[in-house]
């Protein structure tokens, strides 16, 4: 798959937006580092969704699909899948939705809670997280430019402020 075209620039805007800063409001560090985070994660989920477009899911919905293939029975009740990908239920409801209207998931009664539903796993739902993963690992994500080192570094740091923010309970 052909890299997408990027917006060709004859400058890097954050760079320049750095040096402006810089005059007008003092050190530029932390900025051009939040504004290079937000761009990348534009430009990393405009890449995963057009390999996904062919299974007629965004990368949103792909997440939910590992969450499910990863679950021991391949199904979980819908606040523990707004737990564990850090979203609204609203968002959650409206992912599985989705889901299910194109097949991938089934919703099934949670024999743990009589009143709640559990989204499923479907067989056709396996196969596409299974060959998305396949064309998404093809791509290496999307960072192919950086070494193994370099990603577990840009891991750890991006961990940290996960980490300081309260993003995991107990840290």
């Amino acid at each position: 798959m052909a890299e997408p075209a990027g917006l060709g620039l004859p400058f890097d805007p954050i760079a320049r937006a750095g040096e402006t800063w810089e005059r007008e409001f003092g050190p530029a560090s932390a900025m051009r580092v939040a504004t290079s985070v937000m761009r990348v994660q534009q430009l990393l989920l405009a890449r995963y969704d057009a390999v996904l477009k062919p299974y007629g899911i965004t990368f949103a919905r792909y997440e939910a699909l590992v969450l499910l293939r990863f679950a021991r029975r391949a199904a979980l009740p819908l606040k523990v899948m707004g737990e564990r990908l850090m979203v609204h239920p609203t968002s959650v409801t409206n992912i599985v939705d989705r889901l299910v209207a194109s097949g991938l998931v089934e919703r099934r009664p949670n024999p743990a809670d009589g009143r709640g539903v559990l989204a499923g796993l479907t067989d056709e739902g396996r196969d596409v997280v299974e060959r998305a993963t396949r064309d998404l690992m093809a791509i290496d994500f999307g960072l192919h430019m950086l070494d193994d080192a370099a990603r577990d570094l840009v891991y750890e740091q991006l961990r940290a402020v996960r980490l300081a923010a309260g993003d995991v309970a107990g840290s």
